[in-house]
């Protein structure tokens, strides 16, 4: 249940695209796990001419970025449940800029192999587990970039 009340098919819509943001910036961090286990990547096609799109737009995660907080997080004219989710898609995609710039101290070593591995796998339980109770029309609870959502979006 939401806490502002209810929401209706098009807010939950609305709720799940942002979510696409972190999702397709962190797929370079399953580049190894990709390797390992081929199969995986054919769950991540469908995302593939979003990805050209976005990649081929010179500073397009910037744009989509300032965009989403600007237009759609300080708009409060927008429902309450869009801007949550929009606000915690924006901060998982923040946590994913500060672990590349921690992952490329390691490199490609095994070290660097496994963190990103688990930087993977969590975006991805992190962003499915949002989009699921966004699509049941519920405010994801994921710890502490919740409460740090909270603290912004009023």
């Amino acid at each position: 249940m939401s806490l502002r009340g209810s929401t209706t098919i098009k807010e939950r819509i609305f709720a799940c695209l942002p979510y696409l943001l972190p999702l397709i910036e962190g797929l370079a961090f399953g580049t190894y796990l990709f390797q390992q286990v081929p199969a995986l990547g054919l769950a991540f096609t469908p995302l593939f001419p979003l990805i050209q799109i976005y990649t081929s737009v010179p500073f397009a995660g910037l744009i989509v970025f300032f965009a989403l907080f600007f237009l759609v997080v300080r708009n409060e004219s927008i429902a309450h449940f869009i801007r949550f989710n929009t606000m915690q898609a924006i901060l998982i995609d923040i946590v994913l800029v500060l672990c590349s710039f921690g992952l490329q101290i390691f490199g490609a070593s095994f070290a660097g192999e496994i963190l990103s591995n688990t930087v993977f796998i969590g975006l991805v339980a992190a962003v499915g587990y949002s989009v699921i109770q966004s699509a049941l029309g519920r405010y994801a609870e994921v710890p502490v970039i919740s409460e740090a959502v909270y603290m912004q979006v009023r």
